[in-house]
């Protein structure tokens, strides 16, 4: 799925001129509901991921178990993250392609992203609290999590790890939508016209695995922060020092 724009006909004829920009409501819906079907699509991947990253270790964490646990919170905050994320994306992008040269596009895409990530994080970052201490078996149900979150450290335990996954998610982008939009550029100049849907999410698909390759790290260490504490018990105290610790490891 394309969504920085509304596919055009495969069959119309390429232009070489702009293409035409996404309005900011067609941004937030169609980021929505794309942010939602990815998210609960591919939940028991995510919840994977979470316990392979775990301080306590994959089968501790619950292994193959309860794959979906903590699916209700992530879907609750996934189509505004995502609509947060690509209006600001759009809006942003669309407002800068039009003041700057052509040449500079890929600093376009970045910037937008990241404005895009800042924004969605607001939304994005209480979401994965709750998430990631349902799925690593800290809590069983969405309820006892955020009161265990706001008994433990207040309304600011929801935003536990902002800073680390602003950290993550502006390098994520920086690589990914530039490769991105490139790929899907120049495979719409190599065959004349714009690229379908499917041309466009395999773009989408080695620029994300890409990403998510490079910044793994990044988000091991917004994990531990999120989790709270390592296979001892023993709280972290920053992004540095779970960056040592978990280094240590």
């Amino acid at each position: 799925v394309s969504f920085d724009a509304l596919r055009r006909d495969a069959e119309n004829e390429y232009k070489m001129s702009a293409p035409k920009e996404t309005s900011f409501m067609v941004a937030l819906l169609a980021g929505g509901c794309a942010g939602t079907s990815v998210d609960v699509a591919l939940f028991p991947i995510d919840t994977i991921k979470t316990r392979l990253q775990a301080p306590q270790g994959f089968v501790k964490a619950g292994g193959f178990k309860g794959v979906y646990a903590g699916l209700g919170s992530a879907a609750l905050g996934s189509a505004p993250g995502a609509a947060l994320f690509f209006s600001t994306y759009e809006t942003a992008k669309n407002l800068m392609l039009r003041n700057v040269d052509k040449k500079y596009e890929s600093g376009v895409y970045m910037a937008s992203s990241s404005a895009g990530e800042v924004a969605a994080c607001l939304v994005r970052v209480p979401t994965e609290n709750v998430k990631q201490k349902l799925q690593a078996g800290m809590y069983k149900k969405t309820g006892e999590a955020v009161r265990g979150i706001i008994a433990a450290q207040g309304f600011a335990g929801f935003y536990t790890g902002y800073l680390t996954t602003v950290m993550r998610e502006i390098p994520f982008s920086f690589i990914q939508f530039p490769i991105y939009e490139g790929l899907k550029k120049k495979w719409s100049e190599m065959q004349g016209y714009q690229v379908s849907a499917v041309q466009s999410s395999l773009c989408g698909s080695f620029a994300g695995g890409f990403s998510a390759a490079v910044t793994t790290p990044l988000d091991v260490v917004k994990t531990r922060l999120m989790l709270g504490k390592d296979a001892h018990g023993v709280a972290y105290a920053g992004t540095l020092d779970t960056v040592t610790r978990v280094y240590a490891e």
